[in-house]
């Protein structure tokens, strides 16, 4: 299974924002939507950074809510681990687990296609071993 499997069922949607945009808006747009991560794209649509919850939660811990009023271009991750339609499950675990990253989005010919978070990964691998499972199972009760 790859990327553009997850896309297909998930969708191509990727909540972004510009880097202009304040800490407090990000947060807000963030609860309203029930993510983890907002994508913060240039004039162009290329990806110039990502800001995650953890990214809110450690500038406000850090300098408190005086930030809210800052450009997430100061508190966003500005270098972006993306992912391509043709990776694999298995290439976004190993890139999610050896980065300790959760949110990856995805990108084909410098354009923003979608995005995958770690529970989508987690989702789509648990189905692929159900799968299996049920396989085995049935290849063991005809096998005798």
């Amino acid at each position: 299974m790859n990327v553009e499997t997850i896309l297909k069922t998930k969708g191509r949607d990727v909540v972004t924002m510009r880097p202009e945009a304040t800490l407090a808006a990000a947060a807000k747009e963030l609860h309203r939507r029930g993510i983890g991560a907002i994508v913060v794209t240039d004039d162009k649509g290329g990806v110039s950074g990502i800001l995650s919850e953890r990214d809110v939660v450690h500038t406000l811990a850090k300098s408190g809510p005086e930030s809210l009023a800052n450009p997430i271009a100061e508190v966003m991750t500005h270098r972006v681990h993306t992912c391509r339609l043709a990776d694999t499950i298995n290439d976004l675990m190993a890139l999610m687990t050896a980065q300790r990253i959760r949110h990856l989005p995805v990108v084909e010919q410098g354009k923003l296609c979608g995005i995958v978070s770690i529970g989508d990964v987690v989702k789509y691998r648990l189905e692929e071993v159900e799968f299996e499972a049920g396989a085995l199972r049935e290849y063991v009760a005809t096998a005798g």
